[in-house]
């Protein structure tokens, strides 16, 4: 029954920055996107379906409108022929999606080649190369279609050694890239590095990979709106899920303006996933504050000084990374790990951090003056790897999330998966790990973490720094 009392158009919230989900029941109602360069420059947002204004039914409902999600709705559509309707508390694309670095490199979570091996043997570590090798190739024809003009720019990947200690494990890493996998990654000096590439002072060489691209996050994520709503997707956006109930096998959603019955329901929350929001994916992420800023175009001379000869993805090799690079309009981004509370989120310390880290690396951008400076939550999974999964065979929800980081590529294929999932069209892929396991749990644990999170990151930085 629709409730007529219930307003059409929701007015709009101001943007949270201390918002918690650790600690916060829910990421806020019609929220507006928080202050990035890429909200800044992306144009106009998309039109969407509005908030739900009243009792609907759905085959497939999606929570969360960021890139898994729409990814999600366009394969539904595109390959089975399932029109999803796509529930955002908030505005599109409103959390991970529209805060991230723009960075798309052939990974998913936070382990490398090697630790795949050691974790599940080289026939499942192949597998997983092979599954992130299609990914990447989904996402390169994804961009390249004409819903979606994200300013891509190509060139590969750096993952540039900041110290000299660091480059045996680098050569290592790439001669098992090359030897087991197949990948032709390559090692360079720092005088390669320096003369052809980029002139990070903090680099004592890097290791180059082929698959890397730089996109504007926020035409990105505007662009998969465009293409899910062409295929038949409803995107409606301020209908937070308040209330989930199943009976007799139908998911009944309640939002501010009405109940959503859907026979199927994919989660694709990531980092703002709510504690309260189902229990398959309560305490199954560690949500870890990643906090990013944007200069000020860079003069020609300030360009020359830095050396910067790309404009693809750098990423150094701390555990406690930076990741950076040079935008098309000349301004530099750069961003790493941030508070660990949303409590503290605010606190100047950590710009303060993050200037001093590009300092480091370009000198010549000492106290060059900032025009955007943001925060957000990436979705860190227990043991460092994502899962896109259905936790219990006998109900029809599903997840994708759990990155590390690392999803603004991996979650095309992420959300191709989940789709598959949905439909019941699985295949060969699903036999690797990150689909046949739920998201590790550390339960009640979960909130206390953070006191070993904060000695961790101090131990962090004793490795990356001094010993």
């Amino acid at each position: 029954m629709v409730d007529n009392s219930i307003p059409r158009h929701w007015p709009r919230a101001s943007y949270d920055p201390k918002y918690d989900p650790v600690v916060d029941a829910g990421p806020g109602h019609n929220r507006e996107h928080a202050p990035t360069y890429w909200i800044g420059t992306a144009g106009e947002p998309p039109q969407d379906d509005g908030p739900v204004s009243g009792d609907m039914e759905a085959d497939v409902v999606v929570i969360g409108s960021g890139y898994t999600g729409l990814s999600t709705a366009i394969h539904l559509a595109k390959e089975h022929g399932i029109k999803a309707v796509v529930l955002e508390a908030n505005t599109v694309a409103w959390g991970c999606s529209t805060r991230n670095g723009g960075q798309a490199q052939i990974s998913s979570g936070r382990l490398k080649r090697s630790q795949w091996i050691k974790r599940w043997g080289v026939d499942v570590a192949k597998g997983m190369h092979r599954e992130v090798s299609e990914a990447f190739e989904l996402f390169e024809d994804l961009i390249a279609q004409d819903d979606i003009d994200c300013d891509p720019q190509t060139g590969g990947h750096y993952y540039i050694a900041h110290r000299d200690k660091v480059m045996a494990g680098l050569q290592k890493e790439s001669d098992l890239l090359n030897s087991t996998f197949g990948y032709k990654s390559r090692v360079m000096s720092r005088e390669e590095l320096h003369s052809d590439h980029v002139k990070d002072q903090e680099a004592a060489g890097a290791m180059w990979e082929p698959d890397g691209t730089s996109i504007h996050a926020g035409k990105l994520a505007f662009g998969y709106v465009n293409m899910a709503r062409r295929l038949g997707a409803k995107i409606h956006t301020a209908s937070p899920v308040m209330g989930w109930e199943t009976v007799n096998g139908v998911h009944h959603l309640r939002t501010p303006g009405g109940i959503v019955k859907a026979k199927s329901v994919a989660l694709a929350t990531a980092g703002y996933t709510a504690p309260g929001l189902n229990k398959k994916t309560k305490h199954r992420l560690m949500p870890i504050l990643s906090n990013s800023m944007v200069t000020r175009p860079l003069t020609d001379g300030e360009l020359a000084d830095c050396g910067i000869q790309t404009k693809s993805p750098l990423t150094d090799t701390r555990t406690l990374r930076h990741y950076y690079r040079l935008l098309p309009d000349n301004r530099m981004q750069i961003g790493s790990r941030s508070a660990v509370t949303g409590n503290d989120a605010e606190n100047g310390k950590h710009l303060e951090m993050l200037q001093k880290g590009l300092a480091r690396k370009f000198p010549a951008l000492t106290d060059i003056n900032l025009e955007y400076s943001w925060w957000g939550w990436v979705d860190v999974s227990h043991d460092m790897m994502p899962r896109i999964f259905q936790p219990n065979p006998n109900e029809k929800i599903y997840y994708a999330m759990g990155y590390g980081g690392n999803g603004v590529m991996y979650s095309a294929q992420a959300g191709r998966r989940m789709a598959q999932l949905v439909a019941g069209k699985k295949d060969k892929a699903f036999d690797l790990p990150i689909f046949t396991s739920p998201l590790p749990s550390h339960g009640l644990l979960t909130p206390f973490r953070r006191m070993g999170q904060r000695m961790a990151y101090v131990w962090y930085y004793l490795q990356d720094e001094v010993i």
